[in-house]
């Protein structure tokens, strides 16, 4: 099942989520200039290296933030966006400009220390707009949890689309990650080596702490501005 637009119209303009796809794809963009050995190094001063967050914390912070501009290929930037672009003008609308900005940031590093937190010892860059927006996910499915959500369905070689309510598109979101993260820390635990690939729990610290700090922020105030 994959979003393709909501039926929830906002209130403003959503300059700050504009704002976010922006960056990201001039950030990416710079990276697909990059020779192999360049990008390669990019990465370890802007991603998150989980070793080197745990060996010098103080000098590595800001990577948290950072990272959530990168991406790993187009496959990966392109499907951030879109879910950005769906869900995340809502919440700033809710929000407000700068709330929004705060949550978003605030979500994103959070994610990257619950990834951190799984492999402390891991030299896999840990990178991506993933966890800030699966806190806008967390967000939005308790905000707007009957939204409808026009989804494409894959049905093998045919698909169709079909409206469905945000917490369906979402909750399906959230228990696969859930599924996928637990699948990934058993095939770690059982091959005794790290594992990369995409960040499972940084997608789930990010949706639960969507939900804790949106409301935290005003999510549910009729009032923003």
């Amino acid at each position: 099942m994959f979003p393709l637009y909501d039926e929830n119209p906002t209130r403003i303009t959503p300059y700050i989520t504009y704002g976010l796809i922006g960056m990201n794809v001039l950030v990416f963009l710079h990276e697909v200039s990059l020779s192999n050995a360049q990008i390669e190094q990019f990465f370890q001063l802007y991603a998150v290296i989980p070793r080197e967050l745990t060996n010098n914390f103080a000098g590595e912070w800001t990577t948290l933030f950072t990272s959530q501009f990168l991406h790993g290929g187009w496959w990966h930037l392109l499907s951030n966006m879109l879910y950005l672009w769906i869900f995340g003008n809502n919440i700033e609308d809710r929000l407000g400009h700068f709330k929004y900005l705060i949550f978003y940031l605030s979500c994103g590093a959070l994610a990257a220390l619950c990834q951190w937190i799984i492999g402390v010892n891991s030299g896999i860059p840990s990178l991506g707009a993933s966890g800030a927006i699966a806190g806008i996910l967390g967000a939005y499915i308790i905000r707007f949890p009957d939204t409808r959500v026009l989804s494409l369905i894959f049905l093998g070689f045919f698909f169709t689309t079909i409206r469905v309510p945000a917490v369906v598109v979402i909750g399906l979101f959230f228990v696969q990650n859930v599924i996928s993260g637990l699948a990934n820390l058993q095939a770690a635990a059982n091959m005794s080596v790290e594992t990369g690939g995409v960040a499972y729990w940084a997608h789930i610290g990010g949706f639960v702490f969507g939900i804790i700090l949106g409301p935290l922020l005003g999510l549910f105030r009729r009032d923003d501005y």
